[in-house]
């Protein structure tokens, strides 16, 4: 199994019902796939090298998950409640070093 990680980018429109949320998660629970998420506030970046680029407010929260490729990781979007709602839900790799 791999992992990934589902960034829920906020341009879904209206935030969803707590509700649909319990619903996907669990749903994803009772598969033994999730592995966490929240959403995700405010921040910073920063270098050392002085002030780090402003952050990106298209993602607002993130879900990881195991799956045996990208296409079973993709078949784990569907109801996801911005997925559902027209929104975008961006999947990544997370590497293991090996």
């Amino acid at each position: 199994m791999r992992d990934y990680i589902l960034l829920m980018h906020g341009d879904a429109p209206l935030p969803r019902p707590r509700s649909e949320w319990a619903a996907y998660i669990g749903r994803l629970q009772q598969a033994n796939v999730f592995q966490g998420g929240s959403s995700i506030g405010g921040g910073v970046c920063m270098a050392k090298s002085g002030a780090g680029e402003p952050i990106t407010n298209a993602v607002h929260g993130y879900i990881r998950v195991n799956a045996v490729d990208l296409e079973a990781a993709r078949a784990l979007v569907i109801g996801n409640p911005v997925y559902e709602a027209g929104g975008t839900v961006e999947i990544r790799e997370l590497l293991r070093d090996e």
